[in-house]
């Protein structure tokens, strides 16, 4: 059973992020290549160890590998939900953090596209609330259509004012 197909049995309301985002989240990962690669790299060349280049080489790989899974498991365990009172955004497994943003407090809201993510068909929402503390939520790795469409809904508000109608 897929991760979208698990999680819709358990919690109907709850939307996953699109299966292409997972590639994003794990190119993202392999910046633990350069750090890992800079330890193993350091020692070797503290030590007079002959070829520290293959420790350095070995260690990349490695982190490489580490942030390629860390990637995919922040993709498989962030997810969305819209409904009548506002968005919630809820990521991690072990350490769950949930993030509830009312409509009333949405100040406006920003779509943002880099080159990877139009390759991919991807968006970035940002909705920036009232207040100082954590002003902003972002969400990377929507699909083009759920931040179009997230977009939309959350800047419909009922703000009570009478057009005279």
């Amino acid at each position: 059973m897929s991760d979208a197909a698990l999680l819709a049995t358990h919690a109907p309301d709850w939307q996953a992020l699109p299966v292409s985002a997972r590639t994003l989240f794990m190119l993202g990962g392999l910046a633990w290549a350069l750090p890992v690669a800079l330890v193993p790299g350091v020692l070797a060349a503290v030590f007079d160890v002959p070829s520290p280049w293959r420790y350095a080489i070995c260690g990349a790989l490695l982190g490489a590998a580490f942030g390629a899974w860390l990637g995919r498991k922040h993709w498989r365990h962030t997810h969305w939900r819209l409904d009548d009172d506002g968005f919630t955004l809820r990521r991690g497994r072990m350490w769950r953090s949930e993030t509830r943003v009312p409509q009333s407090r949405v100040q406006h809201l920003d779509l943002k596209r880099g080159p990877l993510e139009r390759r991919y068909g991807l968006s970035t929402l940002v909705i920036h609330t009232a207040g100082s503390r954590h002003s902003a939520v972002t969400v990377s790795g929507l699909g083009e259509g759920d931040a179009e469409c997230l977009r939309d809904r959350l800047a419909r508000q009922d703000d009570g004012v009478d057009d005279g109608d």
